[in-house]
């Protein structure tokens, strides 16, 4: 039996161990600079700036759902889900509409105007389960980012 719940502190190694699992699904397993520290600071110090919540069962955290409040000038308050993650054995099992359902429902009450998340485009199974719950998939923004590399040598 698999229970959703919020994400403590206590259960951050296994998170972590699923983002690892999660980067070596993505071929990109020397990806992941996050420490376990950073994790604790980020998500319970004083400035958390994230959210998640588990998938657990007997043996302990098998998915996760992690999250956190964004701001659209034009809608407001949103909720982005930076990843949803299950354990590879027990993919297409239910437990990610589970997850998927606690953050979902976690908009609502949070008054969020907005819910994003992004899909890799070769995910197919995942983008089947978006457009079969009616999610807009967006393929006219191009998503952009700077490492913290390219950041360092900006010159604003």
């Amino acid at each position: 039996m698999i229970q959703v719940r919020r994400g403590t502190i206590d259960d951050l190694p296994q998170v972590y161990n699923l983002i690892k699992e999660l980067a070596e699904y993505e071929k990109a397993p020397n990806e992941v600079t996050n420490t376990l520290l950073e994790m604790e600071r980020d998500g319970f110090g004083e400035n958390a700036i994230y959210k998640f919540f588990v998938a657990e069962g007997e043996e302990g955290v098998v998915g996760i759902a992690l999250y956190y409040t964004a701001y659209s000038t034009w809608k407001g308050r949103m909720l982005f889900l930076e990843d949803l993650v299950v354990t590879e054995r027990l993919r297409r099992t239910g437990i990610g509409k589970k997850l998927f359902n606690a953050v979902a429902q976690e908009a609502k009450e949070t008054g969020a105007r907005r819910f994003r998340w992004q899909v890799l485009e070769w995910n197919e199974p995942a983008i089947a389960f978006y457009k079969s719950i009616g999610a807009e998939l967006d393929e006219e923004w191009i998503n952009c980012t700077m490492s913290e590399e390219q950041i360092h040598r900006y010159n604003a």
